[in-house]
């Protein structure tokens, strides 16, 4: 009607388009991946850092004395509600509890937050100690480095069949700088099944062999460790590199073999599971160490580990790190690469759950069955698969049906995997020991029954395992009925539907740290006053007590004077309350959508630097248009803050052509004896017509006159 037509470039030029990643659009920003799990709804629980904890309710404009205002609304115990000016949208963090639905809700101005925070204060510094201990026995250990990039590495790099994605690429620089460091690599790499977290493993262990050391690759399961070594031995084909594994389908004789040559240091690389933590396994010269799934391992052979690796580089692939290990990464206690940038083609898995029903699985066999596919039936009773393969030969009669489990002799269950990669059945019925390692791509519908009974990264590696090819994957998850489910089984189920985009294995950790809470960092404990204060503020709280015991002399071995400076101008206060008397919001009539608004202001609040804030302005003026003047004040508001924290300023406030600022609350802070103080004392006494210096309340105050508004207060504290 309107004279239009629309020709796509595929019928022009009768070619895909082939949408080009630019390196830096999903570059690997934790934070940035947190918040995006972070995006509030209304009812969500938030704490805030001086009230505890509450449910979010929305933007509320409301009328003050100096004009209409934005606010964030908080509601809490016996109906209190609390509104946040939007300019403090950095003192809320989303509540990271045991179980947000039961959120343990503040009552305002009874001081139980104080008394929360104080008693978790007092834990956490015990373990902040440790944990500084640990660190610094991680930086003061001399570790090997292993030789700049050679030409064998290139063509070894070479050989790859496929183009990195930016991720992976990323992932791989970082491992192999920390590998030419003098110090001992200790990095988590976390990226979903199939993403190319292998490769990684890979070319680190290249560089190890060709440098001379060994590599031990740990893996959970018999079936992974042969899908490794099919790997490696594949991509090593060209170059003089020994390759062995050790599982329990090697016989006496060739275990005792592969022993001998390991430690006269004929095998360069040796991967297996449990075995090779034995003590009759010695290496000659042991230089790097990669565990797989390292959250399948226990506690004793985690302990295991650490002794192994002393001094030896570590390197930990994962695609739902565990909460402790996620929470030591996030931290800085572990260094961290996250692998989100799907290979090219992988589709999203369709992830769907059901009640158990007869006609769903008939129905998911034919469809994978029509198209030439293959499937998965897990369940994880052994004594049920025989009753499960009757089922569905019933329902399915062409279907070919294999059983696989654990107790099955090994040799029998590696030619049953076998046998299935190459068609000679349609589907397998086991127990999870499908969830690592099996990597067949006509494998593209799998059926979990009784999903409820398992955690949520074994949800998430069991529907890894189809789609990893061009085609499609469906993943079934079959359960009893609602009533029968816990509150945690339920939020499992609901997280795994979610989280089902491609590069979704971080989201879901962090979903997992969520329902599980994060348990004590060291020890055994797995809960305790975490659900109390929130993981965000029990991580904030973490790095108050490392700064304050760093403060008093705990220093860091390895770093240096200049980033010890860094670190002791930091610490001294960690955020500052900005009071003004202008608007300072994306007004209404500037961004309407409140969703929107929101994550504009959270986007705002991740900024740290000026070139940052002027990245988020000019994106700001390419969607919206020129900025309104309360949202250029709203920019001034975070300058003016970083700048009150550079100089240990814990609230400022502007107003009637004044600026009050009151200074660090405790007397004894070390930020009165730091070079800081000192020479903010020198600045304002040599100007006492502007800068008044008193007592208020036992705290330390300074009045600065002639500031006409926030931003001429920036550029005085900027001056100081």
């Amino acid at each position: 009607e309107s004279g239009l037509v629309v020709v796509t470039e595929s019928e022009l030029y009768n070619t895909k388009a082939v949408i080009r990643r630019r390196g830096h659009s999903r570059t690997t920003n934790v934070e940035a991946i947190i918040r995006d799990v972070s995006e509030l709804r209304e009812g969500d629980p938030v704490v805030h850092a001086a009230h505890g904890v509450g449910r979010y309710h929305g933007l509320e404009t409301i009328s003050t004395e100096e004009g209409p205002a934005e606010f964030v609304r908080i509601d809490y115990a016996n109906d209190a509600k609390l509104f946040v000016p939007v300019s403090q949208l950095n003192l809320i963090s989303r509540y990271t509890g045991a179980d947000s639905e039961h959120a343990p809700l503040n009552n305002l101005g009874r001081g139980d937050w104080e008394k929360a925070r104080k008693k978790a204060a007092q834990k956490v510094r015990d373990t902040a100690a440790e944990l500084l201990h640990l660190y610094a026995m991680r930086e003061a250990k001399q570790g090997f480095a292993f030789e700049t990039e050679s030409s064998d590495y290139q063509a070894f790099c070479e050989g790859f069949a496929f183009e990195e994605t930016p991720d992976q690429a990323a992932a791989i620089a970082a491992v192999i700088n920390d590998m030419h460091s003098g110090r001992p690599m200790d990095r988590l790499v976390c990226g979903d099944v199939g993403f190319g977290k292998t490769e990684v493993a890979i070319r680190a262990a290249f560089k190890a062999a060709t440098d001379g050391k060994q590599v031990a690759v740990l893996v959970p399961t018999t079936i992974l460790a042969l899908q490794h070594y099919r790997s490696f031995v594949h991509r090593l084909r060209d170059f003089p590199v020994k390759v062995e594994y050790l599982n329990r389908t090697k016989s006496s004789k060739e275990t005792s073999r592969i022993l001998s040559e390991l430690a006269e240091g004929r095998i360069d690389i040796l991967i297996g599971t449990h075995k090779i933590l034995g003590k009759q396994v010695k290496f000659h010269d042991l230089g790097l160490l990669i565990i797989d799934e390292e959250q399948k391992f226990g506690v004793a052979a985690k302990e295991k580990l650490t002794q192994m690796s002393v001094n030896v580089d570590t390197l930990t692939l994962t695609a739902t790190p565990i909460p402790r290990t996620l929470q030591f990464s996030l931290m800085g206690s572990r260094d961290l690469s996250v692998i989100s940038t799907p290979p090219p083609n992988r589709q999203p898995i369709i992830t769907e759950s059901h009640l158990f029903s007869e006609e769903i699985i008939r129905d998911a066999v034919n469809a994978e069955l029509d198209r030439g596919g293959q499937v998965y039936f897990v369940h994880n009773r052994v004594e049920d698969l025989m009753t499960l393969q009757g089922m569905v030969t019933r329902l399915c009669p062409r279907a070919r049906v294999g059983i696989g489990h654990g107790k099955m002799p090994a040799e029998q269950l590696e030619k049953l995997i076998m046998d299935f990669i190459y068609g000679e059945f349609d589907v397998l019925i086991s127990t999870t020991i499908v969830e690592n390692g099996i990597d067949i791509p006509n494998a593209n519908t799998i059926i979990v029954n009784n999903a409820q009974n398992f955690g949520l990264s074994d949800l998430h590696q069991l529907r890894g395992r189809v789609g990893r090819g061009s085609q499609r994957g469906y993943c079934y998850l079959l359960s009893p009925g609602d009533e029968l489910l816990t509150p945690d089984a339920r939020r499992r189920l609901r997280a795994i539907e979610e989280f089902s985009d491609l590069g979704s294995g971080f989201n879901i950790a962090m979903q997992d740290l969520d329902i599980r809470g994060a348990g004590n960092l060291l020890g055994a404990e797995q809960s305790g006053f975490i659900a109390d204060i929130g993981f965000e503020t029990y991580q904030k709280i973490m790095q108050e007590a490392i700064a304050e015991l760093r403060s008093e002399g705990l220093e860091m071995p390895g770093m240096s004077d200049a980033e010890q400076g860094v670190v002791d101008k930091m610490s001294y206060i960690s955020d500052s309350v900005i009071e003004i008397d202008v608007e300072a919001e994306l007004p209404d009539s500037y961004v309407q959508q409140p969703a929107e608004k929101l994550r504009l202001y959270r986007e705002l609040d991740t900024a740290r630097n000026e070139e940052m804030l002027k990245s988020f302005e000019a994106k700001l003026i390419d969607r919206f248009g020129p900025l309104p003047r309360p949202a250029a004040e709203l920019l001034n508001v975070v300058r003016l803050r970083w700048e009150a924290v550079r100089l240990g300023m814990e609230r400022v406030k502007v107003k009637n052509g004044l600026m009050i600022v009151h200074f660090v609350g405790d007397d004894d802070s070390p930020y009165y004896k730091s070079d800081t103080f000192m020479e903010l004392l020198r600045k304002v006494t040599q100007r006492p017509d502007r800068f008044v210096l008193k007592q208020h309340n036992n705290r330390l105050a300074m009045t600065v006159r002639g500031i006409k508004d926030v931003a001429a207060g920036y550029e005085v504290l900027k001056s100081l």
